[in-house]
């Protein structure tokens, strides 16, 4: 992956490598914005040099197709027809952000994999920057830390970065409040993390499994042109759910202690219920509401632990059935072509070696 020859000092070292980055889009509503992405970063096919001058190449850019709503198979086809370093990844059906990206990264070459959004709101010039500091701070990870806020509604926001801090605090986590999707990952970290990866897993947890040498770098967040997110907020808490499931069994843990804090409740009732003197003046209505008290902290006890267990459980079922994460397909285009006929087998491209259907 990089291209190197023995020099004897590690300044002349920076001068001959060249490191190269596979980029990783999940695409599932990119027919007006993925064109501008590509051609951003097209220019860094031929060669950059990062600010700390360390040269760097963008090998291949891979666009995995995640069944959006809009028409952005056509306009992925186009670029892959334009460009030689574009290449796609065809997926049964909608898997998410998270499997999606896992599947582009499976197939990925580059010494490392850049991941990032198809809505052109990650800019590409910061991608030296993340060389520089992977490579300063021997970092596995990279995240934007990005220095404006996002276009979401203030509640939107706030209750994101409460929600990620608690996860972290809770189930031990690395600063979930850092997680993006705009990362740069070591490339060999990426593709074994891929082979192992299971159905419902969170892509950042699951990288936190493997590498605790994290870092960030500033960049700015640009304009949405005026789309709409695609995540609602049942959605994002299906993803938080998702992160907290992903963490391992810390959950099943806050159950038994759920069940302690009860139990320390009821023991508090029970004895405010005998030395208590106003309780004695009328035993039968205050026996009443500490029945009723006890009655529904307790069920309210049970119905949620019983609800997280059944949770664990489904993901646990799930991975057994053998559900996958992903699955590959071939393009659609020459199952079901648009005119009817059958359309021939297209011929591979000299200048690249593709994927062979259905690899992972």
């Amino acid at each position: 992956m990089i291209a190197s020859r023995v020099v004897p000092h590690d300044d002349a070292i920076r001068d001959v490598t060249e490191y190269t980055i596979s980029v990783v889009v999940p695409v599932y509503q990119g027919e007006r914005t993925l064109t501008a992405v590509v051609s951003e970063l097209a220019p860094l096919t031929q060669g950059a040099v990062t600010p700390d001058g360390v040269r760097y190449r963008i090998s291949e850019v891979i666009l995995v197709h995640d069944n959006g709503p809009d028409h952005s198979d056509t306009v992925m086809r186009a670029l892959e027809r334009q460009y030689p370093f574009v290449s796609i990844l065809w997926l049964s059906r909608n898997f998410g952000q998270h499997a999606a990206t896992i599947a582009g990264m499976a197939i990925s070459t580059g010494r490392w994999i850049l991941t990032m959004d198809e809505d052109g709101q990650h800019d590409p010039s910061s991608i030296g920057a993340f060389l520089d500091t992977a490579i300063r701070e021997r970092a596995g990870v990279v995240y934007a830390r990005f220095t404006n806020e996002r276009p979401h509604g203030l509640f939107r926001s706030a209750a994101s970065k409460s929600s990620k801090r608690m996860l972290g605090a809770a189930f031990h986590l690395p600063d979930a409040s850092q997680f993006q999707s705009y990362r740069l990952v070591r490339g060999d970290m990426g593709r074994k993390l891929a082979e192992f990866a299971a159905t419902g897993v969170y892509l950042d947890v699951a990288l936190s499994w493997v590498t605790n040498r994290v870092a960030t770098v500033p960049t700015r967040l640009r304009s949405a042109d005026g789309r709409v997110s695609g995540y609602s907020l049942p959605a994002l808490f299906a993803y938080f759910w998702r992160m907290v499931l992903t963490s391992g069994t810390a959950g099943l843990r806050a159950v038994s202690v759920l069940g302690g804090v009860i139990a320390l409740i009821g023991l508090a009732i029970a004895v405010y219920i005998i030395v208590s003197p106003e309780v004695g003046q009328d035993r039968e209505t205050a026996g009443w509401a500490s029945t009723i008290v006890v009655l529904l902290l307790c069920s309210g006890a049970v119905l949620v632990s019983l609800g997280i267990i059944a949770e664990y459980i489904g993901v646990s079922l799930n991975v057994a059935m053998g559900r996958p994460l992903y699955l590959v397909v071939d393009n659609p285009e020459t199952i079901m072509p648009d005119d009817g006929q059958v359309a021939a087998p297209a011929t591979p491209r000299p200048d690249r070696t593709d994927p062979a259907p259905g690899a992972r």
